[in-house]
């Protein structure tokens, strides 16, 4: 029971006496001629009594009232915790979803740095290899030109030697002379010797110099 509803019933059970006495001796107009009875005591007490049981009677009323809203107030506050729990419940859940989707995410994110982490130790490892493939490479062209180039000097050299020889000997073979080159001034000399020496004439005709 509140202390609302006691108070009220308390101004109430005051007031309904003293408005009910108000309206019994409240002067009504009354005829000229007819004279109003009067009331007696033991009238007086009977209404009273009268009031009396029908303030009980409202008192009774007011309890039952009064319960009925207990009644109510404890059903609703059952349902208000009914609702409460629910909604805790539900927050729980909504809350445990939450903490699920962020570990996920946080999984997620980790597997993704994890992910472009191997990527990129994968690109520098392909990048090292391919310096070194790099390196590798130039260092066998750079092998490959000097061995040629040593290679190549000595014959180089030899085709030099060679040309150089060939030029001495054309020069040699076709030098100006009122009796010709070198080598038409050798066979005639070698003709000349053949005259006067029989056993050379024949080794000349053997090689078709005669």
């Amino acid at each position: 029971m509140s202390m609302g509803s006691v108070g009220w019933k308390r101004i109430v059970g005051r007031l309904l006496p003293v408005l009910i006495g108000i309206c019994l001796w409240y002067p009504r107009p009354i005829d000229a001629v007819e004279v109003a009875p009067r009331i007696t005591d033991r009238e007086i007490i009977e209404s009273l009594s009268t009031l009396k049981e029908g303030q009980k009677t409202l008192e009774q009323r007011f309890d039952s009232m009064e319960k009925r809203f207990d009644s109510m107030e404890k059903r609703f506050d059952s349902m208000e915790k009914r609702f409460d729990k629910r909604f805790d419940a539900m927050e729980k859940r909504f809350n445990d979803q939450l903490e699920v989707m962020d570990r996920q995410s946080e999984d997620r994110f980790e597997a993704m740095d994890k992910r472009f982490g191997d990527l990129h130790w994968v690109l520098g490892w392909v990048l090292n290899l391919l310096s070194i493939l790099i390196v590798g490479v130039l260092s066998i062209l750079s092998f490959v030109i000097w061995d040629r180039r040593t290679a190549l000097r000595p014959i180089e050299k030899r085709v030099d030697a060679l040309e150089r020889a060939e030029e001495q000997l054309h020069h040699n073979l076709e030098s100006p002379h009122e009796k010709g080159s070198h080598l038409t001034r050798l066979l005639q000399a070698l003709r000349e010797k053949a005259k006067t020496d029989p056993e050379f004439a024949t080794v000349l005709r053997s090689y078709s110099l005669l």
